[in-house]
Order: C-alpha cells, then sequence, then structure tokens
C-alpha cells in the first residue's frame, strides 16, 4: 500500500515548518509547535495506514476527531498541577490574548493524537504482541493498593508546601495510572491491568515507546522554536536532553500510558465505544 495522500502534505508541512523556522520566518517561527506537529499527526496515521492496514484518520475518523478536543482538555489537568509546581513556563507566545490562546489550545490538542499515531506505527514496525507475561489474576487487595496508591500521588504533591512539593512531579505523572486503573478495569473499559492479567503486554510496550519518541520530538523541536517551555525541574537541571533534565526525560513513558488510561475512562464516561 502507497502512503496516503495526507501522509505526504504532512511530511511537507513538516519539513516546510523546519526550513521557515531555521530561518526564522514569521508566522512559522512562533506557531511552529503546532503547525510542525500537526504534520507529523497526519504523516504518522498515513505510515500506520501503510504499515498495519489501518490507521485512525483512515478507519475511525470520529474517533480521530475527538482526541484533540480530550486531548486539551486532559492536559489541562496537568496545566493546573504546574500552577502549583511550576515546573514549566512559556516564553515567546503570541501577545494578543486571544492568539496566545489560540496558539496554547492548538498545541495541547496535538499531544494527545501525537501519542496514538505513534504507537500506532511503532505497531506496524516491532512486533510487541510478542512479548508475553504470565497470566495472572489480581487479587482484590492490589485494586485497592493501586488506587490508594493513585490518590496520594496526585493529591501529596499539591498538599505539600511548594520547597518540597517542586519535586514531587514525578508522583503526578505516575499517579493517575494508578488511579485510573482500577476504575477503567472496573468500568469495563480497556485496560493496561487487565491486559496484563492475560499476560498481554502489547499496549503497554507501545505506548511506552511512542512517550519516549515524541519526548525526544517534543524535545528536539522546542529547542529551536521561538515559542517555547522551559523547564525548571529541580534535579540534576544542569544535564540536559535539548531544554529537558535529563530524570524529567524519563516522565515521557509513564506519561504516555497516562494518555492512555484517562482517554479511556473518557472515552467510556461518554460512551465512546457506541458513538465512535
Amino acid at each position: 500500500m502507497k502512503l496516503k495522500w495526507y501522509g505526504w502534505l504532512g511530511l511537507g508541512v513538516m519539513v516546510a515548518a523546519e526550513g521557515l523556522m531555521l530561518f526564522r520566518v514569521e508566522p512559522v517561527a512562533t506557531w511552529f509547535t503546532p503547525v510542525v506537529w500537526t504534520g507529523y499527526i497526519l504523516f504518522a496515521d498515513a505510515l500506520a495506514l501503510r504499515l498495519r492496514g489501518e490507521s485512525l484518520i483512515h478507519d475511525r475518523p470520529r474517533e480521530f476527531l475527538m482526541l484533540p478536543w480530550l486531548s486539551l482538555g486532559l492536559w489541562l489537568i496537568f496545566e493546573v498541577y504546574n500552577l502549583r509546581l511550576m515546573n514549566w513556563h512559556y516564553i515567546g507566545v503570541p501577545r494578543h490574548p486571544g492568539l496566545r490562546n489560540l496558539a496554547y489550545g492548538w498545541s495541547f490538542a496535538t499531544i494527545f493524537p501525537a501519542i496514538f499515531e505513534t504507537a500506532d506505527w511503532l505497531g506496524g514496525v516491532l512486533r510487541f504482541e510478542r512479548w508475553r507475561i504470565t497470566p495472572r489474576r489480581f487479587s482484590p487487595f492490589l485494586w485497592a493498593l493501586s488506587f490508594v496508591c493513585g490518590v496520594a500521588c496526585v493529591t501529596v504533591p499539591l498538599a505539600l508546601p511548594y520547597r518540597i512539593s517542586r519535586f514531587l512531579f514525578g508522583f503526578v505523572w505516575l499517579g493517575f495510572i494508578f488511579l485510573v486503573e482500577p476504575i477503567n478495569y472496573q468500568m469495563g473499559a480497556s485496560s493496561l491491568f487487565r491486559q496484563w492479567e492475560e499476560g498481554h503486554l502489547e499496549d503497554t510496550l507501545r505506548f511506552l515507546m511512542a512517550g519516549a519518541v515524541c519526548g525526544l520530538l517534543w524535545e528536539f523541536w522546542n529547542y529551536w522554536a521561538l515559542a517555547k517551555w522551559i523547564y525548571a525541574v529541580p534535579i540534576l537541571s544542569k544535564i540536559k536532553i535539548f531544554e529537558m533534565p535529563v530524570l524529567g526525560f524519563l516522565g515521557f513513558l509513564p506519561f504516555a500510558l497516562e494518555c492512555y488510561v484517562l482517554y479511556h475512562l473518557v472515552r467510556r464516561l461518554l460512551r465512546g465505544d457506541d458513538l465512535w
């Protein structure tokens, strides 16, 4: 199967955005992040279709159209945490409030589609389904422990003084996995824990690797952009991968799993299995 036309369009957008950004040509130089990620999402979907024979845009367009809106809404959860923990801030964004909000919204809306599309094309390159573990039923105690740990992870960083809480954003990157997975399992939504019970690791590995790939691309493209984010991670802050302190980069892996579990929670609550 040849690459679909919108894949070539996306690749062209990425290449053009890179060139215009390097020469600081406006408005692309300021709007580089949402533009290049929009191009990447189109290219990644066409690549997934080429490799797997199916993709979100081609086979599940209504689900694809919901992803940006869910991405925007769910990412704002982490922005609220950052108001307290102050682990990053933005520079170079448009000054006009309307344009600034559009830039934020468009950028945030690309996060979940980028993760999911990357996981899809990675699934066509690497045979994750071959990785299995011994099926084992989780006990009610483990479900309860996961939920309690999740509650602690997402609440303690907000409750402690800033001099301590600024070190605890890692708890947030893990907390929603522990908190939401038992809920997804009980509601019958797609659940990583259920897959682990059955011995399957495919979605876990796909999304972990998607987090690493997207994290590298986020930091690489952010490093050159005029409108960008700057980190204030307090641990090993001098050792960086582009703008990201090296320990913070590890957070992209569980963040991709959080995208998975939060998406499937909202999908079930909105009856997405029936509507999309």
